[in-house]
């Protein structure tokens, strides 16, 4: 009778097998065309950057440059204020990355642990969460920025984002998921809380905190609105705040002669693809560095085996 009742089920595996087989293959072409819709926008972007102004006029760019031309980068990388504003970027993001992950990590550390351990974790918890709900407005966020004196500087740029609260719920999860033996066995060694964040936890969290950076240098990188309200001369304007003055709302008033009339030459289409272009460059070259960390970290908070 066990074995009769056996057969069913040994019968039922290769149609188990091949279910799964057919799930693979239909989840890996939907991922690929996924995949691909997301990378043609970046495809046409560049052949257009690449292609000549009458062309990009005329409509005939698709996914290849079309009367292949560099006058769009000449121009660009001709323009000093171009690269000026790239360097404030990256300044932004050399400053305000390591910030965001270490008040992250400080932050995130103390709420991670149980009532007992830390008595007003649950009233300070409340206190950063509710700022992901409300804010106090434009208007006291500037004023704010304005009194204590950041107004044209980097670090108006850094400071106020200091503390992403959305990264610090994620690490929080994350440190709650290390084992608790691991802290356990520390402190009977004597080991100070300090100790412990940055002996054990800091180093098996690596896969998180390579994630978190990795947003941190995106969210500043693609950051635009706050250095336009906030930074008074256009000299001290990050790389996506000058490509929204020049770009997008077509302020040319603080270019010479000269520059008109070679920009005259140039497509509008042409030299927005260029600059939109060499505005993501530096994030999609560090982003390899990152990769195999954010798949790892990609699974922060979930169950860990």
């Amino acid at each position: 009778m066990s074995a009769h009742a056996e057969r069913p089920s040994v019968a039922a595996l290769p149609r188990a097998v091949k279910r799964r087989d057919w799930f693979v293959y239909i989840n890996t072409t939907f991922l690929i065309l996924v995949a691909i819709l997301c990378i043609l926008p970046l495809i046409h972007i560049i052949a257009l950057s690449f292609s000549s102004s009458a062309a990009a006029a005329a409509g005939y760019v698709k996914l290849w440059p079309v009367e292949f031309t560099l006058a769009s980068y000449e121009y660009t990388a001709a323009r000093d204020a171009f690269w000026t504003s790239m360097l404030v970027s990256l300044k932004r993001i050399a400053l305000g990355t390591p910030l965001n992950l270490l008040l992250t990590i400080l932050v995130a550390y103390p709420l991670s642990k149980e009532s007992h351990q830390f008595r007003f974790r649950l009233f300070y918890a409340w206190i950063f969460f509710v700022t992901m709900l409300f804010n106090g407005g434009l208007i006291p966020w500037y004023s704010t920025i304005k009194e204590l004196g950041l107004l044209d500087s980097i670090w108006a740029l850094v400071l106020p984002g200091a503390v992403p609260v959305f990264s610090v719920v994620l690490l929080l999860n994350f440190f709650r998921e290390v084992p608790k033996e691991l802290e356990e066995s520390a402190v009977i060694d004597g080991a100070s809380q300090w100790t412990i964040l940055y002996r054990i936890y800091v180093p098996i969290s690596k896969p998180a905190i390579a994630t978190l950076a990795l947003f941190s240098m995106v969210d500043h990188w693609n950051s635009w609105f706050d250095g336009l309200l906030l930074m008074g001369d256009p000299a001290h304007y990050p790389l996506q705040s000058y490509i929204q003055t020049i770009v997008i709302q077509h302020n040319y008033s603080a270019l010479s002669q000269e520059e008109l009339l070679n920009l005259a030459q140039i497509s509008d289409r042409t030299l927005k693809a260029s600059q939109i272009f060499l505005g993501s460059l530096p994030i999609m070259a560090a982003y390899p560095f990152l990769q195999k960390y954010f798949v790892k970290g990609i699974v922060l908070g979930s169950v860990k085996g």
